[in-house]
This record gives C-alpha cells, sequence and structure tokens, in this order.
C-alpha cells in the first residue's frame, strides 16, 4: 500500500485542478441504508434476507445493478423479477436514504479543505440524480460539488469513461484526479487517462488487490496532503 506524503508549501497551487469524487464507499457508508432496503424487497418476496457483508460486496455499480445481484444472490434473478419488485426497493431507499448513511471519518473535512485550496470539487457516481441529490443534502454538501455527474446524467455509466471525462470538462478542464472504491472506478479512471486514488476505509475491498490500484489510502488527510501539501484542519 503506498502513503503519499509530500511536504508543499501551502501556497503553492494545487497538484490537480479538479478532483473528482465517486460517492458510496468512497465519500460515504450508505450500506446499511442500502442493505435495509434490499431487505425490505427481498423479505416481501419471501426470500432470505443478506447480511451487510453481502451487500457491501454487491456494490459499485448503482442500484439498478445492486438490485439486480441480489436477487441473484438471493435465489435467481430475470429481468422480469426485476421490473416488478425493484419499485419496491426504490421506494423503501428513497424513504430512508439517510437514515444510517455517514460521511466517513474525515471526509467532510477534506473536500472544505481541498475547495477552499481553490480545487473544483466534481462527483461522478452511478447512483441515479433522484437519490444522489436527497443524499448530499442529507450530508450538507450540495454547495461544495460544482459539478453533479449521476448514473442517468448521459446515456453511459461508469466503467464507460464519458461520465468521468465530462465531470472534467463540466469542471473546467485541467490536470484531475479520480478518487475512488472499486475496479469499476478503476476501469473508468483507466479509459479515461486520469491518475487514480482507491478508498479503502473498511479494509479487504476487492479494488486494493486490482493491480491498477497503485494509490490506495484509509486516511482523508493523506489525500489533501498530496493535492495541496497540506492537512486538513477540522470543522
Amino acid at each position: 500500500m503506498e502513503k503519499q506524503s509530500q511536504q508543499n508549501s501551502p501556497s503553492r497551487a494545487p497538484r490537480y485542478r479538479g478532483v473528482v469524487f465517486d460517492l458510496d464507499r468512497t465519500l460515504a457508508d450508505s450500506a446499511l441504508d442500502l442493505a435495509a432496503s434490499v431487505n425490505v424487497m427481498l423479505l416481501q418476496m419471501g426470500r432470505k434476507a443478506l447480511t451487510i457483508g453481502e451487500v457491501r460486496a454487491l456494490l459499485g455499480d448503482g442500484v439498478r445493478e445492486l438490485v439486480r445481484r441480489a436477487l441473484a444472490a438471493s435465489g435467481g434473478s430475470s429481468e422480469e423479477l426485476f421490473n416488478a419488485h425493484f419499485p419496491i426497493f426504490l421506494h423503501h431507499y428513497e424513504s430512508h436514504i439517510a437514515d444510517n448513511s455517514r460521511a466517513w471519518p474525515g471526509a467532510n473535512e477534506a473536500l472544505h479543505a481541498l475547495r477552499s485550496g481553490g480545487v473544483v470539487l466534481a462527483l461522478c457516481t452511478n447512483k441515479l440524480e433522484q437519490l444522489t441529490t436527497p443524499l448530499l443534502n442529507s450530508l450538507g454538501w450540495t454547495e461544495l460539488f460544482s459539478v453533479v455527474i449521476c448514473g442517468d446524467t448521459l446515456s453511459a455509466r461508469k466503467p464507460n469513461p464519458a461520465p468521468l471525462l465530462e465531470a472534467v470538462r463540466r469542471a473546467g478542464g485541467g490536470p484531475a484526479l479520480f478518487v475512488d472504491d472499486t475496479s469499476v472506478d478503476l476501469a473508468t479512471a483507466e479509459g479515461a487517462g486520469l491518475p487514480v486514488v482507491i478508498i479503502d476505509m473498511i479494509g479487504g475491498s476487492a479494488a486494493t488487490q486490482d493491480p491498477r490500484a497503485r494509490t490506495i489510502i484509509s486516511d482523508f488527510s493523506v489525500l489533501v496532503e498530496s493535492v495541496l501539501g497540506v492537512e486538513p484542519t477540522g470543522r
């Protein structure tokens, strides 16, 4: 595991003009709320609930793929089953999107430090816009991101690099860094030709075993120090 730690002068320009973040599991732990909604759906189907660990392993491609994978893992999936039961999941999740979802320790401080340091913040997530907006509101991050690209903003989704490239374009272009947590995101960054940092807050993420994951951190102050040369102050 590589830890970047450059002692730059705080007055030096940031290494990147923009930093693009993934959302779920990268900046916030939303797994409890996602698992609760998945299990409401499964129990209504007469199926056994999944554990939080099982649901965490299914994350990374947006809620539609999460539901498809949950159906497959709990007894079998088909488009007919998905179309019939995805609305159950979605209705519950929209109503309970931030019951237990929280920013990772240090994430809020890092976002404010980067923005205060002159970095343009962008978000590139496979989460649907109707779910991303209320989650950002609940976390108090709506005004922090200059650009938000969701799973349904464009016709393409990650790992297609188009959403990430669009996020960088809307952020004004220039050198950019992608901060994320999955192999899907690594493939996206590779396709876009961007450097990437993997966030691994709970350990054992499959992305940490991916040979493309050269920089893996579990402390957001390391990210701030790498981009700005200073550590975030408490807020």
